[in-house]
């Protein structure tokens, strides 16, 4: 049995576990909310750069993404632009995009990975 490897961890979740040969990053949020979409996705994408280093890897092992954008129609060609930008050459994850309500109204994207450890 491998170990479970919890980083960043409080009483009601962890934002990084590595199992089984796998890196899980929990949703990220921008941190400054006054931002626009491409904003607030460079911000969140810094953050799963900064966890996915902690983890001891980079996007380059990415095998998943799951993206929430609060208003799809208005910000999916924005986010996309930040995220092409983004992801390493040869190495795009399988990605879902969906419209969801999202934990703050003033929050425009949410986005959560998976990687190999």
């Amino acid at each position: 049995m491998s170990d479970i490897i919890r980083i960043d961890s409080n009483q009601r979740m962890s934002r990084v576990v590595k199992a089984a040969g796998l890196v899980f990053v929990g949703g990220q949020t921008a941190g400054d909310r006054t931002l626009d979409v491409k904003g607030q996705t460079e911000q969140v994408l810094a953050k799963i750069d900064g966890f996915l280093a902690q983890a001891g890897i980079d996007k380059t092992r990415l095998v998943s993404a799951q993206i929430w954008l609060a208003d799809i129609a208005r910000d999916f060609a924005g986010m996309n632009e930040v995220w092409d930008a983004w992801v390493a050459p040869g190495c795009a994850p399988t990605r879902a995009t969906v419209q969801s309500a999202l934990a703050a109204p003033d929050l425009l994207v949410e986005i959560t990975v998976t990687a190999l450890g």
